[in-house]
């Protein structure tokens, strides 16, 4: 039996995003939520009947790669699949070579998902391109030509600030983010998605004129990714590309370059 199948993990604060993928093609993707307390069986029969439910062996991975910012679940995630998919999964972590140079103080700062995200902004459009992930939190990173990392900007996501707004005021609602009809909201509901969504497009459109002003990058290109970042994408022409898988394919992309220094050695 041939094992050509990846699995692709990416362990946020929020959810859990998994890729299938055959070569660089992404065949499936599924999510699961990340704050709930999971054991390792529970972990190992979910992705096993994931993959089966979606006709592919269980057995047959060729292999699974890991970028997380959730410390906490990862032994009951690493047990579980090892003990059900019968792989030792690979996890991005300080000391892997990725193929991105972090121009920082302290390089093991910058989290796996940033690492990952700069990784695939950077070999699947150009540089210097700026890559904005709109997750819990929202993140700024511009990488240069060589696949350097030179700055990253990090502020509170959309959904951080709509759980501020509805958790720290005693009448404001719980709503659903969106984009209202109008700016000009005359309804509660309506305040609230105006300001939040608006907000958000008008700090994106700020960082990115800032960044391109302090760096001269006036042909930076632009990449977004993230759940929320399809809404903000859609409203401004600043942002050149919406890919909502870039993280898993820069996980495939840096699995590839692991195989091919196996190969050589």
């Amino acid at each position: 039996m041939k094992k050509d199948i990846l699995l692709g993990i990416d362990v946020g604060n929020t959810n859990i995003t998994f890729g299938i993928f055959r070569g660089e093609e992404i065949l499936k993707t599924f999510r699961m939520t990340t704050k709930m307390q999971r054991t390792s069986d529970e972990f190992g029969v979910w992705i096993r009947s994931l993959l089966s439910g979606s006709g592919f062996d269980p057995d047959g991975l060729a292999d699974v790669i890991i970028a997380s910012v959730v410390p906490g679940i990862m032994h009951s995630l690493n047990s579980g699949i090892i003990k059900y998919l019968n792989k030792t999964p690979i996890v991005i972590e300080a000391g892997m070579k990725t193929g991105l140079r972090i121009n920082m103080a302290n390089p093991k700062e910058l989290g796996a998902d940033r690492v990952v995200d700069c990784v695939a902004g950077y070999e699947l459009y150009g540089s210097p391109v700026m890559v904005i992930d709109f997750g819990t939190a929202t993140t700024y990173d511009l990488v240069l030509p060589g696949c350097i990392f030179e700055t990253g900007i990090t502020s509170p996501g959309i959904r951080i600030c709509a759980n501020a707004l509805w958790n720290e005021t005693a009448k404001l609602p719980e709503i659903a983010i969106e984009k209202p009809k109008s700016i000009l909201a005359r309804d509660t509901i309506s305040s609230m998605q105006a300001g939040l969504v608006y907000g958000c497009i008008g700090q994106t459109e700020y960082i990115i004129k800032k960044v391109k002003e302090e760096a001269g990058l006036t042909e930076m290109k632009v990449v977004a990714t993230g759940g929320l970042g399809r809404i903000v994408s859609a409203e401004t022409d600043m942002i050149d590309v919406y890919d909502p898988d870039l993280t898993l394919k820069g996980l495939q992309i840096i699995y590839a370059k692991q195989s091919r220094r196996k190969d050589k050695a």
